[in-house]
This record gives C-alpha cells, structure tokens and sequence, in this order.
C-alpha cells in the first residue's frame, strides 16, 4: 500500500478509503507510527497549511479531519501497545458558560491528528476540571471561547492554576472568534490560536 494513496485521501476528505488504505498498510506489515506519521500527520499538516493560504476553508478542514480520525482509530490499540511516544499531552475544553464546540472539536482533531495525546473535556468546562487534567499530567491546557461574555473564565482558569500550584507546570493557550492575541497576553495565557490549524502549530512551539 502506498502512505502517499493514504495521504491524499485524508486530503480529500474521503473516510472510507482512508480506513481500507490504513488496513492494507497494517496487514502489508507497515508499522503503525510509520502510517500515522507518513500518511495521517503528514496530510493533516498539509491541510493546515491549505487551509491558512485560503485554499480551504473549515467544512473542508472538518471533512478531513474526520477522514485522519477514521484512519487514526485503527492505529491508536496498535501505538499504544507499542508505547509510541505522543507529541504532547493536550486537555481542551470550552470554558465555562460557553456550549459551542465545533472549533473546540476541529481543534482536537487537529492535535491528533498531530500526533498530540488530546483529552478532550467537552463543554461548559469549570476552571476546577482544567485545574485536575494539569494534576493528571497533561502539559498543554487550551480554551475555546465563541462569547464575550465566557471569556472571562479563561482568566478565572488561569489565576485557578496558579492558585493550585500548577501555573509553571503547564502551558496555556488560548483561542476561539471573539479572543485576540492582546487578551491573551492580558490574562496571562502562553499561547494564541485564531484558527484550528494555527492550534497546532502553537501546541508544537509550547511543547518546544
């Protein structure tokens, strides 16, 4: 099976091919991290990069991550028994108050499809649950916003981890429509992302 068939399907959004393309590989004998790093990162960095110079856009982007994430579903029993070693340690939420989450969702499948080991914690997020996934280990903390009126808990978060003792020991980044690169200095965050594919690039420079 050729990673670069596998690659492009993942491109072009196309799920089930992306499934049989993994399955072929795996029983041709190729290693799973060689798979997810060829094919799946690989096309997923390729769709960022698309969709930052305008030659996709988010539906598009959505339509490929859910193709990486079929494929990257077969390969996930097969890394974690061969203790492939995750990009990262990533806890996503969108902060309390705020129930959007489609770019929260974009986000996370963006990181996993990095490669990043992604915990998503859902909607409605209290500062206290970020709080437990920085005690947990996760080195990465980021917060979606789509209301002004929610952005206001990513500060909460942030004095929150300082509070617990936990500031120094994880990165935070922030993002969402109403968030801006001057508030996440304001509140103290480490990171901005305005778009899903920026998410990862600044996961990656955070992680260092």
């Amino acid at each position: 099976m050729d990673l670069q068939q596998i690659y492009q399907h993942v491109v072009d959004g196309e799920a089930d091919e992306v499934q049989s393309g993994v399955k072929a590989a795996l029983a041709e004998g190729i290693p799973a991290d060689e798979i997810l790093a060829k094919a799946l990162i690989a096309a997923m960095d390729e769709v960022g990069r698309q969709f930052e110079e305008g030659e996709l856009f988010v539906p598009e982007m959505l339509i490929a991550a859910r193709a990486m994430q079929a494929g990257l579903n077969l390969l996930k029993p097969l890394l974690i028994k061969a203790e492939v070693k995750a990009a990262g340690r990533v806890a996503i939420g969108t902060v309390k108050g705020d129930l959007h989450d489609i770019g929260k969702n974009l986000v996370a499948m963006m990181l996993e499809g990095a490669g990043f080991d992604v915990k998503d914690l859902g909607v409605d997020v209290a500062p206290e649950a970020f709080v437990r996934a920085a005690q947990e280990g996760y080195q990465l903390v980021g917060m979606s916003a789509l209301l002004t009126t929610t952005m206001s808990n990513m500060e909460v978060t942030v004095q929150s981890l300082k509070a617990a003792g936990l500031r120094d020991k994880v990165k935070v980044f922030i993002g969402g429509a109403p968030v801006t690169q001057d508030y996440a200095t304001k509140i103290g965050a480490d990171g901005f992302a305005p778009d899903a594919s920026s998410a990862t690039r600044v996961a990656r420079q955070l992680i260092g």
